[in-house]
């Protein structure tokens, strides 16, 4: 069972089909005691970090959430949901995330358009982050975003794309992995990432 959680800031229809697509069993959830029976999480997200992060304060979910991914179980962040791993984030100020992985959210340049919307590649630099299997190198996937995350342990770093500057699209560390780009907008490159996810 994959579970999908719901806190008013993710483009959850979306997301569920094109998992249940890739072959997943899934469920909308978003209390704490859902978290705690979930076999998988995905974290999505559109918009700001500051009401995110309220929002999952508000419904009491940043324990359970945590306390899902310290015990190791498979968790995935899309967009936004991938920004809220990291400790802080320049949006508004210094907003705190989640702190589960070590690292900040910055704003793209003005020498670049802002958002980035639209196709652009990723570059899959990690060998062995499961998400990639089969993925071909500069597959294009669809972004939407003005911030990009910006990890303290480069390792954690899964995939390169370039847009004013090279930058983490997607990170996998342990059981955890983050795509700021949107595999359910994505077609087949992101219908084979999601296979992934499901299979893990």
């Amino acid at each position: 069972m994959i579970s999908i959680i719901d806190y008013g800031m993710g483009n959850l229809r979306s997301v569920e089909k094109a998992l249940q697509s890739a072959g997943g069993t899934v469920s909308v959830i978003s209390t704490p005691s859902e978290i705690v029976k979930a076999d998988k999480l995905v974290l999505p997200g559109v918009g700001a970090m500051k009401p995110a992060m309220d929002r999952l304060s508000e419904l009491g979910l940043i324990g359970p959430i945590k306390d899902f991914v310290a015990k190791g179980k498979p968790f995935l962040g899309i967009c936004l949901g991938l920004q809220l791993l990291f400790d802080s984030s320049s949006e508004g100020g210094n907003v705190q995330g989640l702190g589960i992985v070590a690292g900040t959210v910055e704003r793209f340049s003005d020498s670049v358009k802002v958002p980035q919307m639209g196709w652009n590649k990723i570059r899959a630099v990690q060998e062995k982050c499961p998400l990639f299997k089969n993925v071909p190198d500069g597959a294009f996937v669809y972004f939407c975003h003005s911030y990009y995350v910006k990890p303290k342990n480069k390792k954690v770093v899964s995939a390169l794309t370039d847009y004013g500057l090279e930058y983490a699209s997607a990170i996998c560390t342990d059981n955890i992995w983050g795509v700021q780009f949107h595999p359910e907008k994505s077609q087949d490159v992101g219908q084979g990432i999601l296979r992934n996810f499901v299979a893990c």
